[in-house]
């Protein structure tokens, strides 16, 4: 079984939770029983997290050999030059070494996406803008990494595809089975 499911934003990718006060989890959202995160989303990342039973998928999905592609909507902070998109394109140096290259795309008009709780904070002297970000790897917070070291920190971060599979539509907290 495969699930497609909008993660909301301060949701972790599990399903319990033993910080005080506890976090919200999966177990909020009225998932199948036996199935788990088949990769990670940060707990302030919103978007496309896939969900199993079945742990050859799982790894099939996750695995970087595999060069299923994830791609990103980042809100970043500032005006993305041509030289800051060429450096993410390029590949970027991060404290655990190079990234691989990224397809990097600004994303004009802005997407039109479902509020946030909490809103991103709005400056009306720092202007923003919209990239999609697709990568071949996944490092611990890879693409707020990687868009602070272009001077672009991230605002927003919404992951709309892994592969094949897309959000298609579906609301933060809502989720469908894939045949």
């Amino acid at each position: 079984m495969l699930i497609a499911f909008n993660k909301p934003f301060n949701v972790l990718c599990q399903f319990t939770d033993r910080s005080q006060p506890p976090r919200a989890t999966l177990a909020g959202f009225g998932l199948p029983p036996d199935v788990y995160a088949a990769g990670r989303l940060d707990y302030d990342s919103e978007g496309l997290l896939l969900l199993t039973d079945d742990g050859g998928l799982a790894h099939a999905l996750t695995d970087p050999r595999h060069k299923a592609d994830k791609t990103y909507w980042v809100q970043v902070e500032g005006t993305a030059t041509d030289a800051q998109l060429q450096a993410l394109r390029a590949g970027v140096q991060l404290n655990d070494g190079p990234t691989l290259p990224a397809g990097v795309e600004r994303l004009e008009p802005p997407p039109s996406l479902w509020p946030r709780t909490p809103p991103v904070r709005f400056r009306k002297t720092v202007p923003d803008a919209w990239l999609a970000i697709t990568l071949r790897e996944g490092r611990n917070r890879q693409v707020r990494r990687m868009t602070a070291a272009v001077g672009l920190p991230t605002l927003r971060l919404v992951r709309v595809a892994m592969g094949a599979h897309a959000l298609d539509g579906l609301q933060p907290g809502q989720w469908r089975r894939i045949d």
